[in-house]
This record gives C-alpha cells, sequence and structure tokens, in this order.
C-alpha cells in the first residue's frame, strides 16, 4: 500500500502564489507529472508562471494553453504545459503526445488534470487550488509515489507556518 502525504499552502495574493512556484521549481526533476485542479480564475496558470520564471522560462511568455492544447517553454528542464479543458476525452489528450512527455525529460504540468486522471503516472504530483477570497487561495497537495512524497515532504519542511 503507497502512502499519501498531503500539505496546504494559503496564499493571499498572487506575489505568494509566484513565490510558491518557486519553492516548488527548486524540487522537480525529469519525470515530474503535476496535475492541477481548481475552478477557473483560482490560479492554475499563475502558479504555473511562478514556476516557470524560477526555472530561467521569461514568466510574460507563460500563458493559459487553452485553445493550443499544450505549450513548451525551455528553462532549466523542458517544461510541457497541457490544459485538458476543452478535450473530449483522454484519446485527445494522448494524440497530442502526452504519454510520451509524461516520460520525458521534463517537467509535465497539466490544467483541468482531473478530465485526464486516469491516464496519468501513479507518481503524480496532485494540486487543488480552491479561491478563499478575492484575492487568497488555498492549494491542496498531494503526492503518491517516490517523487511526488518527497516533493510535498520537502514543501512541508520548507513551510515556515508549517508545524514540525
Amino acid at each position: 500500500m503507497n502512502a499519501v502525504t498531503e500539505w496546504c499552502f494559503k496564499s493571499t495574493s498572487e506575489n505568494e502564489t509566484m513565490r510558491l512556484g518557486t519553492m516548488l521549481a527548486k524540487l522537480l526533476e525529469p519525470g515530474t507529472v503535476i496535475a492541477l485542479n481548481g475552478n477557473l480564475g483560482a490560479g492554475k496558470t499563475r502558479l504555473v508562471q511562478g514556476i516557470a520564471s524560477a526555472m530561467g522560462v521569461d514568466r510574460n511568455e507563460v500563458n493559459s494553453p487553452t485553445f493550443v492544447l499544450i505549450q513548451e517553454y525551455q528553462g532549466q528542464l523542458p517544461l510541457y504545459h497541457f490544459d485538458t479543458y476543452r478535450l473530449k476525452d483522454t484519446d485527445e489528450f494522448l494524440e497530442l503526445g502526452a504519454d510520451d512527455l509524461m516520460y520525458a525529460d521534463g517537467v509535465c504540468l497539466i490544467e483541468w488534470a482531473d478530465k485526464v486522471m486516469e491516464v496519468l503516472p501513479h507518481d503524480l504530483l496532485q494540486i487543488e487550488i480552491k479561491h478563499t477570497t478575492e484575492t487568497a487561495r488555498t492549494f491542496h497537495f498531494k503526492g503518491q509515489g517516490a517523487r511526488s512524497t518527497k516533493i510535498v515532504n520537502a514543501l512541508k519542511y520548507e513551510d515556515p507556518e508549517y508545524p514540525s
């Protein structure tokens, strides 16, 4: 049986969300897959901007790939940014080459990942984002598998708010 590790981060501003992205980026390695879920405007793309910026990608180049479905950014590692909102099914996701990219030398960031969960790898970092106020968000991290559990545990350790 695999243990699931969880952690929550409360952001009260876009700057704090960007800081979270920076913290997360330091922990990513080739083959990491991140499932991002939350309502429209929850902060999925803002978090991706924070990750990308910390990995050497111009933040202004990063936007939601809703109409192109996938964006590729070259930073310290290749970043593959998917948006599955408009996909009909998992077959369309796989036709984008997602299966190859999830097991490649980069990091996959998948917005609206709940639509394609059945084809995502077992070792998956899930992030559920919820609005709490106009500017505040709660990021609920769930790691299952060795790589994602290690990331969540490292984030807990870095968080000054998290009780030891």
